[in-house]
């Protein structure tokens, strides 16, 4: 009998990092600062609301565009947080911030569309644009601070160029885009004629005091911009896999559309608790103050043990410039060998990049584990650092 005749564009791809490193982890038992997820459950008060939907609402499929009520809560908590004036027609449930991403690309690429990426990147973005027919065209941002160049983003612009994906924050190092930096992408979208899809899910971890601002927001891209968030990052509940998109409203019936031959709908008990987690305040500013405590934990347990860590001021990770802390390997060799001797599991940054230009000496941690946890996991590196042989 022959094999059956598989796609080639995923026979040949191989599990995402994240996946690679957290099985590692599993069969070692090594503490697992790779794959970003908190060890912990979510806020008792969320989880009391979805034991109260659980028991009290429908099991059965909700609106394809999500519950009403978590679409208000959306649009509110967002004109709360960053004065956005949206209504509910402006929000999309999906099935995590990941199947947002897709459909948004699916409704906007076409084939032969170029769509520029800023490298390192989500893994997840260009696999999905070319599953579009579209051509991922990466912008290198240079370390330590991963700044955005005007003149490199209008080198890599053609006249087949249709989008671009922001990720602000920026996942895996942890930097934000500034205002200038928005204003300076905002004019050429405009100037391009470009569309911007958003993914700002890490717009509520940030630990600089400054009020996230989204590139939807800028003018003129009110129409030409989708902007992407994330409970699974504002509360601390990966798996729940509750996400959204928020757009104008013509362009969020679009993206609607794509929506609906992906997962269509979300489960509404989970939609229904986040709704009233998102009404409430004091439930993610405790995420956030939690996790600015083990954040600094980890970076102070880092600076004591020598490690270089570079800025960064939001999101679960931080970032260590391997050779300035004494490490004397790659990326990729320090995390296939940490986890295996040391006992701690990371995440190579060059696995978040395409290309021949990807910086091979930084290694993402992520901090939104217990304090003794994170403690544990640098002494481990520390020890295991301090006793290769150079």
């Amino acid at each position: 009998m022959t094999a059956p005749r598989l796609n080639p564009l995923y026979a040949a791809m191989p599990v995402t990092i994240f996946e690679h490193m957290s099985a590692l982890a599993r069969k070692t038992g090594a503490i697992n600062l790779g794959q970003g997820f908190p060890d912990g459950p979510p806020p008792p008060a969320l989880i009391d609301a979805l034991a109260r939907a659980g028991a009290e609402r429908s099991h059965q499929y909700p609106p394809m565009a999500g519950l009403p009520e978590l679409r208000r809560a959306v649009a509110a908590f967002y004109a709360r947080t960053q004065g956005l004036d949206m209504t509910d027609e402006s929000v999309i449930v999906t099935s995590g911030a990941t199947e947002a991403v897709a459909a948004a690309i699916l409704a906007v690429v076409q084939p032969g569309d170029e769509v520029l990426l800023f490298a390192p990147a989500y893994d997840a973005y260009a696999p999905l644009v070319r599953r579009a027919g579209g051509v991922p065209v990466f912008v290198p941002l240079a370390p330590p601070h991963w700044r955005y160049s005007r003149a490199a983003i209008e080198a890599a612009i053609t006249a087949r160029t249709r989008a671009i994906v922001l990720n602000d924050p920026l996942n895996p190092t942890g930097t934000v885009a500034s205002a200038d930096d928005l204003a300076m992408l905002a004019q050429l979208c405009l100037r391009h004629d470009l569309f911007a899809i958003c993914d700002e899910v890490w717009e509520n971890v940030r630990f600089d005091g400054l009020r996230h601002a989204s590139l939807l927001a800028q003018p003129g891209m009110a129409a030409r911009a989708v902007k992407i968030g994330s409970a699974g990052k504002i509360f601390g509940a990966t798996g729940w896999k509750v996400g959204w998109i928020v757009a104008a409203r013509d362009v969020a019936a679009v993206i609607g559309r794509a929506h609906q031959f992906l997962t269509f709908t979300t489960p509404p008990m989970l939609q229904w608790a986040v709704a009233e987690g998102l009404e409430r305040p004091e439930i993610a500013q405790g995420c956030t103050a939690h996790w600015a405590q083990t954040r600094l934990a980890l970076l102070e347990g880092l600076a004591r043990e020598g490690f270089a860590v570079l800025p960064g001021a939001a999101t679960w990770f931080a970032c260590i410039d391997l050779p300035a802390s004494g490490v004397p390997m790659d990326d990729r060799s320090f995390a296939a060998r940490a986890v295996q001797e040391a006992g701690v599991a990371t995440i190579p940054l060059s696995a978040l990049w395409e290309g021949d230009a990807a910086p091979t000496h930084i290694a993402r941690l992520c901090h939104c584990k217990p304090e003794a946890m994170l403690a544990d996991a640098v002494q481990r590196l520390a020890r295991w650092r301090d006793a290769i042989e150079r």
